[in-house]
């Protein structure tokens, strides 16, 4: 069985497991991106809020804000990516993930893209 991914506008992926997601940028963004040199992410244990920002992706074109999908708190961080920040680019899906969320609102869930919703919103964006 395909593991369900979830996606938002600002090209982040989300694994949810439970009452746990995974959280990492999607193969569009890290492309738009280009080369990822710097991740910011925030400590385990901090409380993030849907909608406002929990980290900083920095590449050779840009500094972009992570911006949270979910609200809940942070359990795991990709440690890889502070020495391997390309790993972002190498691998987004797996290796490349950048933060855990205990979900406190599953509900948010709700507002998030499917992986056929998302390729047509990723696509549209290639037109505009």
């Amino acid at each position: 069985m395909a593991e369900i991914l979830k996606f938002t506008e600002d090209h982040l992926w989300l694994r949810v497991e439970g009452n746990r997601a995974q959280l990492g940028i999607s193969d569009y963004g890290q492309a738009e991106l280009g080369e990822v040199i710097a991740v910011e992410l925030p400590d385990v244990g901090d409380e993030v809020e849907k909608g406002e920002p929990f980290g900083e992706l920095e590449s050779v074109r840009t500094v972009s804000e992570l911006v949270s999908p979910l609200s809940g708190t942070v359990t795991a961080i990709n440690g890889e990516l502070e020495d391997h920040p390309a790993i972002v680019n190498e691998d987004p899906y797996h290796e490349g993930w950048l933060v855990e969320i205990k979900i406190t609102d599953e509900a948010e869930l709700e507002d998030l893209m499917d992986a056929d919703e998302y390729e047509e919103f990723a696509s549209g964006e290639d037109e505009a």
